[in-house]
């Protein structure tokens, strides 16, 4: 799909699709949750305040055994 970054107001945005909206589940005001892949790629995935919290342990996990990941990952 391609969509064109147009003028809105004083901003820059993009006009999502009614498809597009119905495919991610979205409704206007709703959030969208960005993410960019390791190969670049950006995915649109509906925005959910309990991954935020979850990627949040993760990283708090990570931080407090990042020497005992090191060595398992050897």
């Amino acid at each position: 799909m391609k969509l064109e970054v147009k003028k809105i107001g004083n901003s820059t945005g993009l006009i999502l699709p009614k498809e597009l909206l119905t495919q991610l589940n979205l409704q206007q005001g709703q959030w969208l949750h960005v993410t960019q892949m390791a190969d670049g790629a950006v995915r649109l995935t509906p925005y959910d305040p309990n991954f935020d919290q979850a990627m949040a342990v993760v990283d708090e996990i990570m931080d407090e055994y990042r020497d005992t990941f090191r060595s398992l990952a050897k």
